[in-house]
């Protein structure tokens, strides 16, 4: 049962993320998915922190110009190694190569948030940053993975709720924030906001 009761409120989700939703449905009761297209290649210039939460603006903007009330949400996560970014790989061999980046290291997990009135004011615009870090892996383990999984829509190649959350070894921070939404940070904010 989620804990804010959002019936009377228009929320809308900005994103297309099925984990995403799936998070949110734990902390609100009705809101609305919404698909936002933006482009989430950013001129550089920008602190991976920073890259996250503009990216969040840009796709809760993106939904909130059609619109004349409610709240819209929007996230975006991306993976850290040694302050580089891993984005979503395009395909197996860039999930591979990913994987294998990843294999006996800590990277991070930072996923940017906003919350935007439909009238384009932005309440709330924050990150949470989760330490992960990975077991030395197989080539056999992640060819496997990527084979069966076929990541092609999570930043870093792999979805901690799926096989992947085997080649974790330790997390240091919001678990749910590595599936794509801090939703402990998102509760308290949207209690606040709701009241």
């Amino acid at each position: 049962m989620p804990l804010l009761n959002t019936e009377s409120f228009r929320v809308i989700l900005a994103s297309k993320s099925p984990r995403r939703t799936e998070l949110l449905k734990k902390i609100i009761s009705h809101f609305e998915v919404k698909i936002s297209n933006i482009n989430e290649n950013l001129n550089g210039g920008l602190s991976p922190q920073q890259f996250a939460v503009k990216l969040s603006q840009l796709k809760a903007q993106s939904i909130s110009q059609n619109l004349d009330d409610g709240l819209i949400i929007g996230a975006d996560s991306i993976v850290v190694l040694n302050n580089t970014i891993l984005g979503k790989p395009k395909d197996s061999a860039e999930a591979t190569e990913m994987l294998t980046k990843l294999s006996g290291k800590t990277h991070q997990v930072i996923t940017g948030y906003s919350i935007l009135k439909a009238t384009d004011q932005i309440l709330v615009s924050d990150h949470a940053v989760t330490d992960v870090k990975f077991r030395e892996l197989t080539s056999r383990e992640i060819q496997k993975y990527v084979k069966d999984n076929k990541p092609y829509d999570k930043a870093g190649a792999y979805g901690i709720q799926e096989e992947a959350g085997l080649f974790v070894e330790k997390i240091n921070g919001c678990y749910f924030n590595v599936m794509g939404l801090p939703i402990t940070k998102l509760y308290l904010v949207l209690k606040d906001i709701l009241k």
